[in-house]
């Protein structure tokens, strides 16, 4: 028999992949062209014509050892190329000891857990929030403290998060662009929480991490993203190239820290002996050498933009109400009921596959990943609509 934790968390397994099969399902009795599937934050663009190049170029490389190991924290060079991607951009002096290739964004998170967490320690998540969050903190024996944003902006409340700091709170997790939200933490409130970090740190005589998880960094349209290693010297940073260059199977993200944070070598070299030790070894040899490439590349987010217009218009046309999201790809609209469970399976009438907000910790809400293709959400509107009018 398995062990009853992993067990009891098999019941209370991800809404989001329960959906994508209901969805398998039903495209197998409908067909695929009538069934509106909203479940997967799947990227629906192709990775841009600068990856593509890279791929070709090095799959014809004589370079030898291509395939070989590197050192845990990855290429050199790539590091290299990533830390001074971030300099340009903030002005900081960042090199390549302050950058560790990872497995992922996931990967980068289990990294920096293992790292940091004493068993029975406190990390802070804001909520609506991506929920395997909880099971990263549990993996490394961890206790998942959450704080409501508010639902009206989903942008946190620092005065919330000083009332919950304790002298066992050794992280906060963020997530801007937020999944499931869209919404982009502004740069007033994460001054204000770093403020609050630096406070409570200096009351207990200990660091606290701000732990910032950036898959959609690359994807925000009307507005600029802060970076946290400027607000907050003990911010570390995860960013993968799963969402900006459509790459999400191929797993490449890395972890940045800011040089002037506590015990940096400390710090860095935990990250490394951890990258190694959860099983990790090194990030995929060849795309590490593939994103260097093109660093500089992204995707279209004007595709995502005009999705995201298109959506949003309708629904609020429809009479759903909804935040108007600045980045990422999802809307997080309110549900027509108070069960967000109910909703979803009222939805599934019309072959609309939702994700409840209870998923995120978010209830009431539900979960729309618009990275689906034009026509589908076109074809999708008349089903919104008719469901809607179902609680007028």
């Amino acid at each position: 028999m398995i062990s009853k934790k992993i067990s009891n968390n098999l019941a209370n397994s991800s809404m989001i992949r329960a959906m994508f099969e209901e969805g398998e399902k039903l495209r197998k009795l409908y067909g695929a062209d009538k069934v509106f599937d909203f479940s997967l934050g799947n990227p629906d663009p192709e990775p841009p014509a600068e990856v593509k190049a890279a791929l070709l170029e090095l799959a014809n490389s004589d370079e030898l050892k291509m395939h070989a190991y590197m050192p845990n924290a990855g290429y050199p060079e790539v590091r290299e190329t990533i830390a001074q991607k971030i300099n340009n951009e903030t002005g900081l002096k960042l090199n390549s000891d302050n950058v560790v290739m990872t497995v992922g964004a996931g990967g980068a998170l289990n990294v920096v857990l293992k790292t940091l967490l004493n068993p029975g320690e406190d990390v802070i998540v804001f909520a609506p929030f991506f929920v395997e969050y909880t099971s990263y903190i549990d993996n490394h024996g961890g206790n998942t403290v959450i704080i409501n944003t508010d639902f009206k902006t989903f942008q946190p409340d620092p005065e919330l998060l000083r009332a919950k700091i304790t002298p066992n709170t050794k992280a906060v997790i963020i997530n801007t662009p937020n999944n499931p939200t869209g919404v982009v933490y502004s740069s007033d409130t994460l001054t204000r929480i770093a403020k609050v970090l630096e406070e409570k740190g200096q009351e207990y005589g200990n660091t606290i991490y701000l732990i910032s998880d950036e898959p959609y960094r690359r994807l925000a349209y009307d507005v600029e993203v802060p970076n946290v290693l400027v607000i907050y010297r003990n911010a570390i940073m995860i960013d993968c190239f799963s969402k900006s260059l459509s790459l999400p199977g191929e797993r490449m993200g890395y972890i940045a820290a800011n040089p002037e944070a506590d015990d940096i070598k400390t710090l860095m070299g935990g990250l490394i002996y951890c990258n190694r030790v959860l099983g990790f070894v090194n990030a995929p040899a060849l795309f590490q050498k593939i994103v260097a490439k093109a660093i500089d590349s992204s995707v279209d987010i004007n595709i995502y933009k005009e999705r995201r217009d298109l959506l949003y218009n309708s629904l609020i046309k429809f009479g759903y109400e909804c935040v108007k999201p600045d980045g990422a790809f999802y809307l997080f609209p309110k549900a027509l009921i108070p069960d967000d469970v109910e909703f979803k399976n009222r939805a599934m009438k019309y072959n609309l596959l939702i994700v409840p907000g209870s998923g995120f910790k978010g209830p009431g809400y539900f979960r729309l990943a618009y990275c689906t293709s034009l026509q589908t959400i076109q074809n999708s509107l008349p089903a919104f609509e008719a469901l809607a009018k179902e609680f007028k």
